[in-house]
């Protein structure tokens, strides 16, 4: 079955506009085209757009994104460049997600305190309270 761009960005919450660039700079060579030259679909392209968007919602750059894609179009011979990029696209989103658990953490506390009506006279210090960045 085939898909039209519109169908495919309801599916991924993209709009149609973030696919034809995507697609311009070339991170979709997958991508067939109809006999009026619009962008046509397949349930197969469906794992390779999920990828993109995938590298991209964990910071890859466009061009990193590029480069994976360029090599996926050449096949097999570039299966090692792959998982080395891979490889290390996943140590920075460890790295992010150990930021985020620290940043996490640091709400949660707030919250916390928030919810503690004595403890949070305590770190107010009376009515009018306390500079934003100590409480």
């Amino acid at each position: 079955m085939n898909y039209t761009i519109n169908e495919v960005a309801r599916e991924f919450h993209l709009s149609p506009h973030t696919l034809r660039y995507y697609d311009k700079e070339g991170l979709m060579p997958f991508i067939g085209r109809d006999q009026h030259g619009n962008r046509v679909f397949t349930e197969a392209d469906f794992s390779w757009i999920a990828m993109v968007c995938c590298l991209k919602a964990t910071g890859m750059s466009i061009k990193e994104i590029k480069r994976y894609a360029d090599w996926c179009a050449q096949g097999l011979e570039t299966i090692d460049k792959r998982k080395e990029l891979l490889i290390e696209h996943r140590k920075q989103v460890l790295e992010q997600i150990e930021a985020l658990k620290k940043n996490l953490e640091l709400i949660d506390s707030k919250i916390a305190v928030y919810e503690d009506p004595e403890l949070a006279r305590k770190m107010y210090g009376g009515p009018k309270g306390r500079h934003p960045n100590q409480t």
